[in-house]
């Protein structure tokens, strides 16, 4: 069966835009009871085309977002709403942007909930916020796990005994996380969550990069909704017209960044020598103090104008 590539940012948009299938994939990878989504996306507008009308599509550099705020029944049937964040990006060097956008999240005074004491004090706490990070290259020292869980373990540090108990100031400021290692995902498949984020196996693509090839068969039953909303976006002509695009804008995006890390690297080179320079005239101006002679003939000998002498160390 041909899919299109989710590791898209279009593809992966038109999977998470369908609720059913949304709530699918977040209650696989989160291992959680969600109960209701609201999806709230973060859209720029590109033109693939000047003579088309401008397609809406999430791309924010080299990173594509996705928020949703998500209702989750717990153990004991009662329910609470956390916000679910993904960022995915092809990219690991990214870790800065994540940052960012991540306190973004946290200062946006939208993402609260009311809080009640047994006191019947009422206050406003922020909204736990489950961020997952979907990674297109490998992880130093992770290359084999396809799915890393970091977990917040809350501890008393005199006993160090690890802590149950839930509280929404902790919460609130804390966060677990969830990262997809899409290049181990063609090395296992040991479970019904590995075998669904197969769909990002990237050893799966045909010649042309925007169609993968899968069995539906090996998809547990409940995953194929899944499977059936990414055969679907082949067939839509927007969404080939855009991941075109996203190729340009990757390959545009990978030579100017290149170039911006060559320039960076000139200057620290340029700035490097300039001290080494500078430490070695301090170093000579100092020897020559020290030996008598006169700072003019110094400044002289070591090609410096008296500006420049004075405002070297070492020199009284």
């Amino acid at each position: 069966m041909e899919i299109a590539n989710p590791i898209y940012d279009v593809v992966f948009k038109y999977l998470m835009e369908d609720d059913k299938v949304a709530k699918l994939f977040l209650s696989a990878v989160t291992g959680l009871d969600i109960v209701s989504l609201e999806f709230l996306p973060q859209e720029l507008s590109v033109h693939p085309d000047a003579k088309t009308r401008p397609i809406t599509v999430a791309l924010n550099l080299s990173i594509y977002r996705l928020d949703f705020s998500a209702r989750i029944r717990e153990a004991d049937g009662s329910e609470r709403i956390i916000l679910i964040e993904i960022q995915k990006s092809k990219f690991t060097n990214e870790s800065i942007r994540f940052r960012k956008y991540l306190g973004k999240q946290y200062m946006n005074a939208n993402f609260f909930q009311w809080i009640t004491e047994a006191t019947g004090r009422k206050y406003k706490s922020g909204t736990p916020i489950l961020p997952i990070y979907i990674l297109g290259e490998k992880i130093g020292g992770f290359e084999g796990i396809p799915v890393i869980n970091v977990d917040r373990c809350i501890r008393d540090r005199y006993t160090q005994e690890i802590i149950e108990e839930r509280n929404p100031f902790i919460e609130s400021l804390f966060h677990q996380g969830i990262i997809i290692n899409i290049p181990a995902l063609s090395q296992k498949r040991r479970d019904e969550l590995e075998l669904l984020l197969s769909i990002f196996d990237q050893a799966n693509r045909q010649e042309n990069h925007h169609i993968m090839n899968v069995k539906e068969m090996d998809f547990p039953e409940k995953f194929r909704p899944i499977i059936r909303r990414l055969q679907a976006a082949i067939q839509e002509k927007e969404i080939q017209d855009i991941m075109t695009v996203e190729d340009d804008f990757l390959s545009e995006l990978n030579e100017y960044e290149n170039r911006i890390a060559e320039a960076t690297k000139q200057k620290e080179e340029a700035q490097r020598k300039q001290e080494e320079e500078r430490k070695q005239k301090e170093e000579a101006i100092k020897l020559l103090l020290s030996l008598g002679l006169p700072k003019e003939e110094i400044a002289r000998k070591l090609g410096l104008s008296p500006e420049e002498f004075e405002g070297l160390d070492g020199v009284e």
